[in-house]
Protein backbone atom coordinates (compact mmCIF):
# COMPACT_ATOMS: atom_id res chain seq x y z
CA UNK A 1 0.00 0.00 0.00
CA UNK A 2 1.53 3.24 -0.95
CA UNK A 3 2.33 5.79 1.84
CA UNK A 4 0.88 8.84 0.82
CA UNK A 5 3.13 11.77 0.69
CA UNK A 6 3.69 13.59 3.74
CA UNK A 7 5.37 17.14 4.69
CA UNK A 8 8.36 16.81 6.67
CA UNK A 9 6.97 19.50 8.86
CA UNK A 10 4.79 17.14 9.44
CA UNK A 11 7.43 14.97 11.73
CA UNK A 12 9.46 17.30 12.59
CA UNK A 13 9.20 21.26 13.76
CA UNK A 14 9.71 23.83 10.93
CA UNK A 15 11.94 25.82 13.41
CA UNK A 16 14.13 23.03 13.81
CA UNK A 17 14.38 22.34 10.52
CA UNK A 18 15.29 25.96 9.41
CA UNK A 19 17.67 26.14 12.14
CA UNK A 20 19.42 22.89 11.10
CA UNK A 21 19.50 23.81 7.65
CA UNK A 22 20.58 27.08 8.16
CA UNK A 23 23.43 26.18 9.73
CA UNK A 24 25.38 24.18 7.01
CA UNK A 25 24.62 26.64 4.74
CA UNK A 26 28.15 27.40 3.65
CA UNK A 27 29.62 24.86 0.97
CA UNK A 28 31.81 21.89 2.54
CA UNK A 29 30.12 22.77 5.89
CA UNK A 30 27.47 19.52 6.49
CA UNK A 31 27.89 17.25 8.76
CA UNK A 32 25.10 14.81 9.37
CA UNK A 33 25.44 14.09 13.08
CA UNK A 34 25.07 17.66 13.91
CA UNK A 35 22.43 17.65 11.56
CA UNK A 36 20.56 15.01 12.76
CA UNK A 37 20.58 16.05 15.84
CA UNK A 38 19.51 19.84 15.52
CA UNK A 39 17.13 18.94 12.95
CA UNK A 40 15.20 16.92 16.00
CA UNK A 41 15.62 13.52 14.26
CA UNK A 42 17.59 11.87 16.92
CA UNK A 43 15.17 12.19 19.60
CA UNK A 44 12.48 10.55 17.20
CA UNK A 45 10.52 7.67 17.63
CA UNK A 46 11.81 4.70 14.67
CA UNK A 47 8.47 5.36 13.46
CA UNK A 48 9.04 8.91 12.58
CA UNK A 49 12.64 8.11 11.41
CA UNK A 50 10.90 5.70 9.21
CA UNK A 51 8.52 8.56 7.43
CA UNK A 52 11.49 10.84 7.41
CA UNK A 53 13.15 8.24 5.22
CA UNK A 54 10.23 7.78 2.79
CA UNK A 55 9.98 11.55 2.22
CA UNK A 56 13.72 11.52 1.65
CA UNK A 57 13.47 8.47 -0.73
CA UNK A 58 11.81 10.78 -3.99
CA UNK A 59 11.62 8.21 -6.58
CA UNK A 60 10.31 5.47 -3.95
CA UNK A 61 12.53 2.88 -4.69
CA UNK A 62 12.55 1.76 -0.96
CA UNK A 63 16.62 3.28 -1.21
CA UNK A 64 17.76 6.62 -0.54
CA UNK A 65 20.75 6.73 -3.49
CA UNK A 66 23.25 9.28 -3.77
CA UNK A 67 21.63 11.35 -6.35
CA UNK A 68 18.83 11.74 -3.81
CA UNK A 69 21.49 12.19 -1.16
CA UNK A 70 23.05 15.17 -2.59
CA UNK A 71 19.79 17.24 -2.52
CA UNK A 72 18.80 15.90 1.44
CA UNK A 73 18.27 19.33 2.20
CA UNK A 74 15.85 20.09 -0.18
CA UNK A 75 14.04 16.80 1.63
CA UNK A 76 13.78 18.75 4.40
CA UNK A 77 13.03 22.45 3.08
CA UNK A 78 12.81 23.74 -0.52
CA UNK A 79 15.51 26.70 -0.11
CA UNK A 80 18.00 23.81 1.57
CA UNK A 81 20.93 23.90 -0.73
CA UNK A 82 22.91 20.97 -2.51
CA UNK A 83 25.42 19.20 -0.91
CA UNK A 84 28.85 19.04 -3.12
CA UNK A 85 29.92 15.66 -4.26
CA UNK A 86 32.28 15.10 -1.37
CA UNK A 87 29.53 15.98 1.21
CA UNK A 88 26.96 13.29 -0.89
CA UNK A 89 29.94 10.64 -0.59
CA UNK A 90 30.56 10.98 2.78
CA UNK A 91 26.84 10.83 4.27
CA UNK A 92 26.92 7.51 1.58
CA UNK A 93 29.87 6.56 3.33
CA UNK A 94 28.60 6.57 6.42
CA UNK A 95 24.90 5.05 5.59
CA UNK A 96 25.75 2.55 3.29
CA UNK A 97 26.48 -0.12 5.44
CA UNK A 98 26.03 -3.18 3.56
CA UNK A 99 28.15 -1.57 0.04
CA UNK A 100 25.50 -1.66 -2.27
CA UNK A 101 25.73 2.07 -3.06
CA UNK A 102 22.28 3.47 -1.28
CA UNK A 103 21.31 3.59 2.08
CA UNK A 104 17.97 1.19 3.00
CA UNK A 105 14.94 2.02 5.64
CA UNK A 106 17.34 -0.21 8.14
CA UNK A 107 20.57 1.77 7.67
CA UNK A 108 18.96 5.40 7.89
CA UNK A 109 18.03 4.09 11.23
CA UNK A 110 21.25 3.02 12.18
CA UNK A 111 22.64 6.51 11.03
CA UNK A 112 20.19 8.57 13.00
CA UNK A 113 21.12 6.86 15.89
CA UNK A 114 24.40 6.65 16.04
CA UNK A 115 24.59 10.67 15.08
Amino acid sequence: MPLCRMAMTDVLSAEDIKKAVGAFSAAESFNYKKFFEMVGLKKKSPEDVKKVFHILDKDRSGFIEEEELKFVLKGFTPDGRDLSDKETKALLAAGDKDGDGKIGADEFATLVAES
